[in-house]
């Protein structure tokens, strides 16, 4: 058998071009230490130059990128393998930073600087993987589904996240690559746990009150993206979620235990509203459970850490349950 996370090799005409990752921050970071290390020549933007070392230790190329200016995005055809983890700005109800990566991806012909066509469009192989977020179906009361139920968003934050995903499914219609979609709920890992969040004992809610939560850990993620990069479907969406089944508060007390930590006090929504940030209580409001069958099916995905549980049994030795 195969050991978790094995890839078997990748085609000739995938290792021969790099592949760049836009908004390379820890996941992006992750991610590029996997192609990296399978050979693969990798490409990171930043936005600042302080950020560079971190890149350049993982086996990535650093790119000082300033999404935000359009002009200072070059890409051309070279760019046919993409991962863009870029958040859109905190603003608006519209995606300008995707709006500009995607105008980027064209590239000028041969005919004249007025006749463009976007790059990679006769090339099979030109690929993107946008990173979405779980966000973008609102409060679904507890409810399970899978990747066919529509987006409702619930905030400004969301409403972003389906302009940007609409974008990037209209360039995938237009020819510019296959475009694959992967929702994404609350990142962890074992160096991003909410430990900070218990040792101040801020509270959750009552459990009577609670909501579900959705998880990935950050190294699975990265695999998942490398994973849609040459598996993914064009214009498909892809829940980028893992198999555990908590509210937020038993995640709360489930890592409170495991670390030692006493558990997060209850309070109801009215109390708890005073107490954490507008952010936070905006997550507090939205329940929901996501199937992940198409991510086991489609791209094939075995994950290191299927629950919650796995990861604090080996970050701390507890039991998985």
């Amino acid at each position: 058998m195969k050991p978790a996370g094995y890839y078997r090799a990748l085609p000739r005409r995938f290792r021969n071009r790099p592949v760049l990752i836009v908004g390379c921050g820890d996941v992006g970071t992750r991610i590029g230490a996997v192609l990296a290390a399978r050979g693969l020549r990798v490409l990171g933007t930043v936005r600042t130059p302080d950020k560079a070392p971190a890149l350049r230790q993982a086996g990535i190329v650093p790119l000082i990128a300033d999404l935000d200016a359009r002009r200072a995005l070059r890409m051309g055809p070279w760019a046919t393998r993409l991962i863009d983890l870029a958040p859109p700005p905190g603003q608006g109800t519209d995606d300008p930073r995707s709006r500009h990566l995607i105008a980027a991806l064209a590239t000028r012909t041969a005919r004249g600087p007025r006749r463009l066509k976007p790059a990679g469009h006769n090339e099979p192989s030109a690929r993107r993987v946008y990173v979405s977020t779980t966000g973008v179906y609102g409060d679904c009361a507890g409810a399970r589904f899978d990747e066919t139920r529509p987006a409702a968003p619930a905030n400004d934050r969301a409403v972003r996240r389906v302009a940007a995903e609409q974008l990037w499914r209209r360039a995938s219609r237009r020819g510019q690559g296959a475009v694959s979609i992967l929702r994404v709920p609350g990142i962890y890992a074992h160096d991003r746990l909410p430990l900070d969040r218990l040792r101040a004992g801020l509270p959750a809610l009552l459990p009577e009150q609670d909501v579900y939560t959705n998880h990935v850990h950050a190294d699975d993620l990265a695999r998942i993206c490398v994973a849609a990069l040459w598996r993914g479907r064009a214009a498909r969406i892809v829940h980028a979620v893992d198999d555990t089944d908590l509210k937020m508060g038993d995640y709360f007390d489930r890592v409170a235990d495991a670390a030692g930590l006493p558990r997060p006090p209850r309070l109801d929504a009215a109390a708890l509203a005073a107490r954490v940030s507008p952010a936070m209580l905006s997550f507090m409001r939205e329940s929901r459970r996501l199937a992940n069958e198409r991510l086991k099916r489609e791209l094939r995905v075995r994950l290191r850490y299927p629950t919650v549980d796995h990861t604090l049994a080996e970050a701390f030795g507890s039991v998985v349950n």
